[in-house]
C-alpha cells in the first residue's frame, strides 16, 4: 500500500482497521522528509526521536481499542511560528535561533490532546513576513511540482511539506494569503477559518487584527477534519468568540445545486495571468454543470485592499516585535556596544533580515505623530468599507469563486528585489483577511509548464461548513 499517497480520512480508517501502524506511517513519512528535504528545504528540524515515540503510544492505544480521536497516529508538520513545548522555534529567524518554548500553542496543544503525531518543523518567511519563502535564515523553500520555482510563502515549507508527501498535513498561518498562496503555487489545499475560529495563543504574533491560523491538506475532506479538532473559543485568545463548531462533515457531499455563486470581476481584471484566469473560468464552468447559478459580482473596494494591508500589517508587526531587543526576548549581540542605543542597534540589526526591518520602518512611521491619522487610522476606515463590500454581496450571493494567486510559481530572486511586486502577488487574497471572512484554496489545473493553479472560494464568516461544501463539489466532479 502507497501509505504516502493516502489522504488523512483514509489513514484514520486505515489505523482503525489495523492496516498499518502509526508507528509504520510515521517512519514512511520521515524517510520521505529526509530524502526529498535537501532539495526541497521544506523542513528546519526534524523531530525524529520524539515523533516515533508519539507513534508507539498512538499504536499501544489503538491496541486497546481506545483512540483519542479520528487523527490519533496521524502525522503532522508545524510551521516554525507555533510553539511547541521543549522543541525549538525560531519563526526563521536569528532574533529567535536558540529559543526553546516552555509551553505548547493551543493549536499544538489541541493535536497533541488528539494524538497527532509531530514530524517537525517546517519553513517560512522570517516571522511570517513575505510570499515566497526566500526570507529565511534557512535559506529558501523549493516548489515540489517544479523545485526551479519557489513554494509561495509565508508558510511554503508547509505547503512543500504536503505537495511534496512529506507529510499528510500541516499547520500554517495566514495574515494576508500565507497559507492559500503557497497551497495553490504547490498544489495542495489551504484554509484560512474566519478570524478568531481557531486560538492565536502561543502562535508568535506578526498582524494582531490579521493572523489566522489554518492549515494545508491534500483534499477538502481532510480540511474539514482538522478544523473539527482546533476551532473553538479559547481562554488564551480574546479574539475567539463563543460560536458553536458545528459538525463540518455533515454537508460535505451535499453538492452545489442551486447554491448561487458570484465572480468578482475585480479578481480577474488586469495582473492576473491569461491562464490562472482561464483555468478559474472552468471551474466556474463545472460549477453550472453541477446546477449552481453563477453570475458575475462587484467588489469595488478591492483595489485599495493591498494598500491597506500594507498600512495596518506593518504598523501592528512593529507593535509587536518592539519587545524582540535581546534584552527580554531575542539574542543577545556580537558586539554590544557603550550605549543601551548601540545594545539595541546592534541587537536588531544582526537578528532581523532585510525585510522585516523594511515592514518596521514603514509601520514605525505610519504609527507616528502626525502620520497615524493620514495612514494608519484612514487604513481602518478603508477596511471597513472593504467588509461592507463583503457583507452586501453575500446577500446577492452564496458564495464567491476567485483565482488565489494571480501569477503561478516563480523562480527564486525573481521578484525578491522588487517589494512591491511580491507585495502585489497577494493582491487576492489580502480581502479576505480584511474582511476575516473564511477562504479556501484548492487545486483546479496546471500551467501549460506543469505549474500548480488554485482557485479560492469565500463565503461569509463561520461558514467554512459551505466552503468545505462548494471545495468538495469541485474536488469530486473532476476526480
Amino acid at each position: 500500500m502507497d501509505l504516502l499517497g493516502l489522504s488523512v480520512r483514509e489513514m484514520s480508517k486505515g489505523l482503525r482497521d489495523k492496516q498499518f501502524t502509526s508507528a509504520e506511517l510515521t517512519r514512511v513519512f520521515l524517510a520521505e522528509a529526509k530524502r526529498r528535504n535537501d532539495e526541497l528545504n521544506a523542513y528546519v528540524l526534524l523531530t525524529e526521536t520524539e515523533a516515533l515515540a508519539q507513534a508507539e503510544a498512538s499504536d499501544a492505544r489503538y491496541a486497546e481499542g481506545k483512540p483519542l480521536s479520528a487523527l490519533d497516529g496521524i502525522p503532522c508538520a508545524l510551521k516554525d511560528i507555533f510553539n511547541t513545548r521543549g522543541v525549538r522555534t525560531t519563526c526563521c529567524s536569528k532574533m529567535l535561533e536558540r529559543f526553546v518554548p516552555p509551553y505548547d500553542a493551543t493549536a499544538v496543544s489541541k493535536l497533541r490532546d488528539a494524538g497527532v503525531v509531530f514530524l517537525g518543523k517546517t519553513n517560512m518567511d522570517e516571522f511570517a513576513c513575505g510570499g515566497s519563502t526566500e526570507h529565511s535564515c534557512f535559506g529558501p523553500t523549493m516548489n515540489p511540482a517544479d523545485p526551479s520555482t519557489i513554494a509561495g510563502g509565508s508558510s511554503g515549507g508547509s505547503a512543500a511539506a504536503v505537495a511534496g508527501n512529506m507529510a499528510p498535513f500541516a499547520m500554517g498561518t495566514d495574515t494576508g494569503g500565507s497559507i492559500r498562496q503557497p497551497a495553490s503555487l504547490c498544489g495542495c489545499v489551504g484554509l484560512k477559518p474566519t478570524y478568531g475560529r481557531i486560538s492565536r495563543s502561543g502562535v508568535t504574533s506578526m498582524a494582531s487584527s490579521l493572523d489566522t491560523i489554518g492549515h494545508f491538506t491534500k483534499t477538502v475532506g481532510d480540511s474539514a477534519l482538522i478544523l473539527q479538532a482546533l476551532a473553538g473559543h479559547d481562554p488564551r485568545d480574546a479574539t475567539t468568540p463563543e460560536v458553536l463548531v458545528p459538525d463540518y462533515l455533515k454537508d460535505l457531499e451535499k453538492g452545489v445545486k442551486g447554491l448561487k455563486i458570484g465572480l468578482p470581476k475585480e479578481y480577474f481584471a488586469e495582473g492576473v495571468d491569461p491562464e490562472v484566469r482561464d483555468a478559474v473560468m472552468a471551474v466556474a464552468k463545472v460549477y453550472e454543470s453541477l446546477g449552481a447559478i453563477v453570475k458575475e459580482v462587484s467588489l469595488p473596494c478591492t483595489k485599495y485592499a493591498v494598500a491597506v494591508y500594507y498600512i495596518i500589517m506593518p504598523a501592528e508587526l512593529s507593535a509587536n516585535l518592539a519587545r524582540f531587543d535581546g534584552i527580554r526576548y531575542g539574542s543577545r549581540p556580537k558586539k554590544e556596544g557603550e550605549s543601551i542605543v548601540d545594545y539595541y542597534y546592534n541587537a536588531r540589526g544582526e537578528g532581523f533580515g532585510a525585510e522585516i526591518k523594511r515592514r518596521i520602518m514603514i509601520g514605525t512611521y505610519v504609527l507616528s505623530a502626525g502620520y497615524y491619522d493620514a495612514f494608519y487610522n484612514k487604513a481602518l476606515k478603508v477596511r471597513t468599507l472593504i467588509k461592507n463590500d463583503f457583507d452586501a454581496v453575500f446577500k446577492e450571493v452564496d458564495v464567491l469563486l476567485t483565482p488565489t494567486s494571480p501569477i503561478p510559481a516563480f523562480k527564486p530572486g525573481e521578484k525578491i528585489n522588487d517589494p512591491i511586486a511580491m507585495y502585489l502577488a497577494d493582491a487576492l487574497t489580502i480581502p479576505a483577511n480584511a474582511a476575516g471572512v473564511p477562504a479556501l484554496s484548492v487545486p483546479c489545473g496546471v500551467t501549460a509548464a506543469g505549474l500548480p493553479i488554485g482557485m479560492q472560494l469565500i463565503t461569509p464568516q463561520f461558514t467554512e461548513s459551505l466552503l468545505f461544501q462548494v471545495g468538495r463539489a469541485y474536488e469530486k466532479a473532476v476526480g
